[in-house]
Parts: C-alpha cells; structure tokens; sequence
C-alpha cells in the first residue's frame, strides 16, 4: 500500500477540526490541575499532621498508578457508587487530577525556594497567613516555575488520546474510525502524528522563551 495523497487531503480537514476538542480538554484540565495542585500543596504543607499524611498518602497513590486505570476507575466503576459523569467532565477530572499531584511539587519547590527571612518580615508587617501567601510567598515563588509548568502542560496534551478509551473522539479515535471505515490507517495516524508534532515543538519553542525570559527578570530581581 503506498501513500494516498488525495485520500490525504480528504481526510485533514475532519482530522484538523478536532485539534479544538484535544486544545479545549487540554487547558480545561490544566486548570484543574492548576487550582487542585495548589490545594494539595497547602494540605501537604499543613502543620496539621493527619491532613499532611492523608495528602502526601493521596500524592503518591495518584503518582503511582497509570492515569488509564484512574480513568476507568472514574467512568466505569465510580457510577456503581451513584458517582455518574459525563465521558468528557470524566476525562477532564481524571488528567486533571492526576497532574494535580506533579504541579503540587512543583509549587512546594517553588514555595520552598523562598528565603525565611520572606516569611519573618511578613510576620513582622503583623500580614495574616492568607496575606503572606497571597501576597508575598505564592507571587513569588511562581513565576520561577513557570516553565516546569509549562512542560507538565504539553506532556498532559500528549496524553489527551487515552479518553479515546471511554469514547472521546480525540485525535487517535477519530483517525481510527477514519481507518476502519476506508481500510487505509496509514495517512489518518500519519497526519495525526504530524499534527501532535506541530503542536507539541510550537508549544516547547514557546515555552523555552518564557523560560528565557523569567530567568532574565529572576536575574534583575535578585
């Protein structure tokens, strides 16, 4: 079988129109991570010490089992419990959750690289806790992560395929109906392939000046 160009052409546009469904799920779970990750970051860090053990034990558990399970899990088994949701709400929460736990550590060592004479001075100005996070520690300690964010970012982009599982029809499944109803996989996964490339390089180069440009303002203010 060689190489079928005009079946090519045909098929880019239906392959092309999802790249807003896997961008849409891409940052609607990025957020969750976002905002769950700095949740878990604030109970790893608690003083009280059941909480902090009850995160880190959550942290670990999620790291160290496949997001594949953790979304069978979620869609499948949690509706046994009364626990129902959408295939995409499903998805989202699952990759969304699962990078909490890496974000989560990427704050705390963002968090952590902020001298304690910071923490003292915020005491000293009488700041309430809320004020010295939201304040003087959380604006500081996150610009210096950004690009670590940013990379755990396109890794969770790349890992969009796996809701073709519970019937998402994301790149990898829409190429594969492409495939199953024409016979000819070739061009659908190849053009799916250069697709998830173009994305991903444009998204690293983008990320790279940013890295660039935070260690020049780290550089200015130190």
């Amino acid at each position: 079988m060689s190489w079928d160009w005009e079946f090519a052409i045909e098929i880019f546009p239906e392959l092309f129109n999802v790249i807003w469904l896997v961008i849409g799920i891409t940052f609607a779970a990025y957020a969750v991570a976002l905002i769950f990750g700095l949740v878990l970051t604030f109970g790893r860090r608690s003083k009280f010490k059941p909480l902090a053990l009850v995160t880190y034990g959550f942290i670990e558990f999620v790291r160290s089992t496949p997001p594949l399970v953790q979304l069978f899990f979620v869609y499948f088994a949690l509706p046994q419990l009364g626990i129902t949701m959408d295939k995409y709400v499903a998805g989202i929460l699952t990759l969304g959750i699962h990078y909490s736990t890496y974000v989560s550590e990427v704050y705390r060592s963002g968090i952590e690289s902020i001298p304690k004479g910071q923490w003292e001075a915020s005491r000293a100005l009488n700041f309430s806790k809320t004020q010295t996070w939201f304040r003087v520690i959380l604006p500081q300690s996150i610009p210096p992560v950004i690009p670590m964010l940013g990379n755990y970012l396109l890794v969770l982009f790349k890992e969009t395929p796996l809701l073709g599982a519970i019937g998402v029809l994301e790149f990898l499944t829409r190429a594969k109906n492409i495939g199953s109803a024409s016979f000819s996989y070739l061009e659908p996964f190849t053009i799916v392939g250069l697709l998830f490339l173009v994305l991903s390089y444009s998204s690293s180069i983008m990320i790279q000046k940013l890295e660039k440009k935070m260690k020049k303002v780290h550089v200015r203010t130190n």
